[in-house]
């Protein structure tokens, strides 16, 4: 067992939940679920400068939403069909559900929680936010 994963326990992130302390289903890392975050952001950001041009950065209607919208609608849809956003597929994360059954509905949930950008900052224990708290999901390690 990796030291550098447990406490002074002998316990790991995640442990309380039946996960592994490292390789494929333990907790994804912060820095993989950051760097998911900027990928899926920055892709969604592309995308909509490229459908509606630069007033989805310096617009002052709807369109400065687009990115948002987008990122919602990619994280949900993604999520849904294949465990993860763009970007935690790119950082071999998923997110799944505690009973491992398909997370259904609870993608869009999810999603609509994080794109509130609220409850994704306040974090629970075993590196859940809000958003997997309501969701009763874990964002764990593909390989």
């Amino acid at each position: 067992m990796n030291t550098q994963a447990t406490d002074r326990g002998g316990h790991w992130p995640g442990a309380e939940l039946g996960l592994p302390a490292e390789g494929p289903g333990a907790l994804a890392t912060w820095w993989q679920r950051i760097a998911a975050l900027i990928v899926d952001w920055a892709a969604c950001t592309l995308l909509a400068f490229g459908i509606l041009g630069p007033v989805v950065i310096n617009g002052y209607g709807w369109q400065r939403f687009a990115v948002l919208g987008l990122f919602f609608v990619e994280s949900a849809v993604l999520s849904l069909l294949l465990g993860g956003s763009f970007g935690q597929l790119l950082a071999r994360i998923a997110v799944v559900r505690l009973d491992r059954r398909p997370l259904g509905w609870r993608a869009f949930l999810r999603a609509a929680l994080v794109s509130l950008g609220l409850p994704a900052l306040i974090i629970g224990p075993n590196r859940r936010g809000l958003q997997d708290l309501a969701c009763d999901t874990v964002v764990v390690r593909r390989r």
